[in-house]
Parts: structure tokens; sequence; C-alpha cells
């Protein structure tokens, strides 16, 4: 994926919908920034057009530097943040808090979980400092053999 052009560009990244035609530059994010773990393209294209899924884009000079994937559970009071992901060359801009928050209340439910892997220190980071707490681990989680963080906000 090439970087998005232009340091002179807006500094804050613009949340949108992501539709299927962000597919592409939504697989090429998942790839570059989860390479094992990424999703294949036809669960990406599925988050893209399934009615409910919260699909959202961080664009930045029209160029998506990130996106989020969320989707509601337990009767609409779980919700779930499934993919959350910034192109390398964006991040510490605030663009994963912007997307986080976005998802969360298109979200609309009570409680919010995610998982991230436990040796993701940034996201840690940030996931707690918008108030969420560990809740459980998912022992081997992800394809290496790595543990899974499962992470809850709740008001």
């Amino acid at each position: 994926m090439d970087s998005p052009k232009g340091p002179d560009g807006p500094s804050q990244a613009a949340i949108r919908t992501a539709t299927w035609r962000d597919l592409r530059s939504i697989t090429e994010l998942e790839s570059l920034c989860f390479g094992k773990d990424s999703w294949p393209w036809l669960e990406l294209l599925a988050a893209l057009t399934i009615p409910g899924t919260i699909r959202l884009k961080a664009e930045l000079n029209g160029q998506a530097v990130g996106f989020a994937i969320g989707d509601r559970r337990s009767g609409n009071e779980l919700g779930w943040v499934a993919s959350l992901a910034v192109h390398p060359e964006y991040r510490r801009r605030g663009t994963a808090r912007l997307l986080l928050a976005a998802c969360e209340e298109a979200l609309g439910t009570r409680r919010v979980r995610l998982t991230l892997r436990t040796s993701n220190e940034a996201a840690l980071a940030l996931y707690r400092s918008a108030g969420y707490q560990q809740v459980d681990v998912w022992r081997k989680y992800y394809r290496d053999g790595e543990d899974g963080l499962v992470m809850e906000r709740a008001p």
C-alpha cells in the first residue's frame, strides 16, 4: 500500500462510513497493520456489507489511513470493536482515539469489548486511557500462540 500522500494536508482525519468500495484500501491497511492475523478479504467484504455492522474509515487527503469495524451482541447490550487499525505512518495523531470513540457511539451499547495482543503496548495504553479494563485473557488466541487480552468499557 502506498503511504497516504501529503504531510501538508489536514492534521486531523475525517471519520466517515466505509462501504464495499473501500474494500481494497481496508484490506491493504488490515494486512499492513496485522500481517498474519489479517482478516481474509471475504470477511472484510462481509463486514463492509452486512446490515448492522459498524464500519468506519479515517481519511486524510482523500485516502484511508485507518478503519474500525464493530458489531452488537447479546441483544444489543454488548458491542465489540472487532478491528481497529491506523496506518503506521499516521499513528500517534489521535486517529485511533477518534475511530474508537466513533465506533463506540455508533454501537450505542451499554458495554463495549475488544481484544488485543498482550504485546501491543501502544493499543493497551490507548484502551486504558479510554476507560477500558481487562476482563479476561484468551489463551493462545492469535495464530502464533500469543494470548489475547479481552478489555471492556462500561458506564
